[in-house]
């Protein structure tokens, strides 16, 4: 077995730039220049996803940035102790131990068992003392090869010191009077990489456990092996804790137990209180349950984890995420429809499509022109996509709330919210209602012929029968009204207050970056797209112009001043341009992830300017997707450029200004 760490991948004491991701491109480079993986790009990329989902520093001055890659040849170790330490979101202050671990995708169990027992090992105070009072790259390699058992050297530490530390107990949190009955708790441990802190929550809910006076048992669901819990521990467990921040597999074996849930990065930070608050939740006869499987076999974890208001958020984006697909598709289809029609016709409000199809097919013309025929089907397969929008949205929102069982009665609730005018408000309306319902049913203790028809016959039935009739009989009505009431107050804003609209529209867009509010404009642009209305196509429009400005602003940013940006941003630069031209407002998170203070401003100054540009000029997209490539579909492609062209060098030119006004306060200080 190679070695995971060598001297040539340990920065000892060197200045690794202001941030997080300095550091971790500073490492990802060492592990490319070492020969342990193929492409810096794509290594970096991956470690800065997963740095991105949750903060990987733990208390004690410790990071473990961590990643797979397709890029990475062997799984490796590269280690950082910088001057001056880094911020890796610890809540005790920035790290001086960095360890990035870097894993093949197709990484042997050998291998990854090793990379965990260095995580395990970081908790010992032993061993990160020995680390920092280290003086070669060659000692380091000597004590890491020590610690995982394939060295001469073994690190010592005893369990007593291995705690990590954490605030002194409250009174929830005392040791037991040895009197009382020892109290059992059951843990598991999970992080989306299964590599690093997957087992070292385990082992500070462990230690915590002990120093308490609990006897406490976790379940690692990580890369390296599973501890896995018996059902009679399970059984025997007065509360349960979730230290996860991926889903529990088989979490129905815990149903009905008292539970806490937190991201995996708690149980290592605050394992005394999160082991204080399961026990409260026990002594609460109203307290959290673990809730069973919404069906049969399938795992409950996407229905069961956190309070009910983000789980319905979660829902509702899940089902804005799965329809996109349907509008982009349809109208982008609709829109090429437009196009064919067009060629043939100069006032398309004299095309009637159905009759076009009803009186000609391919092999018989007749008087029919073929462009404005196959106009006409391009126009009407695209419709079909865009009357699945609702449907789509609807299906999966309930089956973001009750998996499998809920898609079925959430598509005949969409299709029923569109039957009476409910639009995508009734979709969503219509969606949560089925998923609740769905859900409800899921939990019903029955006997087990009962139980194993549920999924299939019983819950989509009774389903869709309580969910349609509340729609078609109490909430179709009242949310048409809002509906048309919105329509209409769109279909009023084509004067001044179009620049007002195109405002908001624009800084909503640029402002989180594929998040839920630019979700938000971009779910209001497209539900009224269907219609045909130029209104809605101007809206369209100034949402995509609006969305493309982050990505391109960063992207000639760095063009405009690379001298202010590091080797990796600069790289993320090149390819926002395209992402950008695409309209994937994503492509600037690298940079909104990195400096949120000065980046997001800009994109927000920058977008509204865009969208206010575009609604004044009266630039019309028919299509709901395609960035710069749908340019030939637009209405006044010229203001569309303008309209792009004014919001990216606006809002690079601050960027540039803020992080230049940055530099300077940094360097006299």
């Amino acid at each position: 077995m190679s070695d995971l760490i060598t001297a040539d991948l340990v920065l000892l004491d060197e200045n690794l730039g202001e941030t997080r991701f300095d550091v971790i491109a500073k490492l990802a480079q060492a592990v490319v220049n070492a020969g342990r993986a193929t492409d810096f790009e794509q290594l970096y990329a991956a470690a800065e996803a997963r740095e991105s989902k949750t903060d990987t520093g733990i208390p004690g001055g410790i990071a473990i940035p961590h990643c797979r890659s397709a890029a990475v040849t062997e799984p490796t170790l590269a280690m950082a102790r910088p001057n001056p330490a880094v911020s890796f979101g610890a809540k005790d202050g920035p790290a001086d131990l960095i360890f990035f671990i870097a894993a093949p995708d197709g990484a042997d169990q050998a291998h990854l068992k090793l990379l965990s027992t260095l995580a395990r090992s970081l908790m010992k105070k032993s061993f990160t003392a020995s680390l920092r009072e280290a003086s070669s790259a060659e000692e380091i390699v000597e004590l890491v090869n020590g610690a995982l058992g394939v060295g001469e050297k073994k690190a010592e530490a005893k369990p007593a010191e291995a705690a990590p530390a954490a605030a002194p107990a409250t009174s929830a949190q005392k040791t037991p009077a040895a009197s009382a009955p020892v109290k059992k708790i059951v843990a598991v441990t999970a992080c989306p990489t299964g590599i690093a802190h997957t087992y070292m929550a385990a082992d500070a809910l462990k230690y915590a456990a002990e120093e308490l006076g609990y006897d406490l048992k976790v379940e690692t669901q990580g890369s390296s092996g599973n501890e896995k819990l018996t059902q009679a521990d399970i059984d025997a467990a007065d509360a349960v804790i979730f230290a996860v921040s991926v889903n529990v597999r088989e979490r129905n074996r815990f149903a009905g137990k008292p539970f806490v849930e937190s991201p995996v990065k708690r149980g290592i930070d605050e394992p005394k209180e999160m082991i204080a608050e399961a026990l409260a939740e026990a002594e609460n006869p109203n307290g959290a349950r673990v809730a069973a499987a919404a069906s049969s076999g399938e795992d409950s974890a996407g229905a069961t984890e956190g309070a009910w208001g983000s789980r319905i958020y979660k829902a509702v984006m899940t089902g804005i995420s799965y329809m996109i697909p349907f509008v982009a598709a349809g109208g982008i289809l609709v829109a090429l429809g437009f196009v064919f029609e067009a060629i043939t016709v100069p006032n398309l409000g004299d095309v009637n499509t159905k009759a076009i199809l009803d009186s000609a097919t391919l092999f018989n013309l007749g008087d029919v022109h073929w462009t404005l025929y196959l106009g006409a089907v391009l126009q009407t397969i695209g419709g079909f996509g865009l009357s699945l929008m609702v449907p789509a949205l609807a299906a999966y929102i309930a089956y973001g709330l009750a998996q499998r069982p809920g898609i079925a009665p959430g598509f005949i609730a969409g299709s029923v919210a569109l039957a009476v005018n409910a639009g995508f408000l009734g979709g969503i309306v219509g969606g949560i209602l089925a998923g609740l319902i769905a859900y409800a049913l899921g939990t019903l203790k029955l006997p087990r012929w009962l139980g194993s028809m549920m999924p299939v016959v019983i819950t989509p039935l009774v389903t869709s029968l309580v969910a349609g009739l509340a729609m078609y009989l109490l909430l179709g009505a009242p949310l048409a009204w809002v509906m048309t009431t919105l329509q209409d107050w769109l279909t009023s804003m084509s004067g001044g207050s179009a620049l007002l609209l195109g405002l908001i529209l624009g800084a909503m867009m640029a402002s989180d970056l594929g998040g839920p509010i630019n979700k938000a404009a971009y779910l209001f642009a497209t539900a009224g797209l269907s219609s045909g209305a130029t209104v809605n196509q101007e809206i369209m429009a100034a949402v995509i112009i609006s969305g493309m400005v982050p990505p391109l602003a960063m992207a000639l940013a760095t063009t405009l001043r690379p001298k202010l940006f590091n080797e990796n941003e600069r790289e993320n630069g090149k390819a926002a341009w395209l992402l950008g031209a695409s309209f994937i407002s994503e492509g600037a998170i690298p940079f909104a992830s990195a400096d949120p203070a000065r980046v997001i401003p800009s994109t927000i100054v920058g977008g509204a300017i865009a969208g206010a540009i575009s609604m004044g000029a009266h630039v019309a997209s028919p299509a709901p997707h395609g960035g710069i490539w749908i340019i030939g579909l637009a209405q006044n492609p010229l203001m569309f450029l303008a309209a792009v062209v004014a919001g990216t060098v606006v809002s690079a030119l601050l960027y540039v200004v803020l992080k230049s006004l940055g530099a300077r306060s940094k360097v006299s200080a």
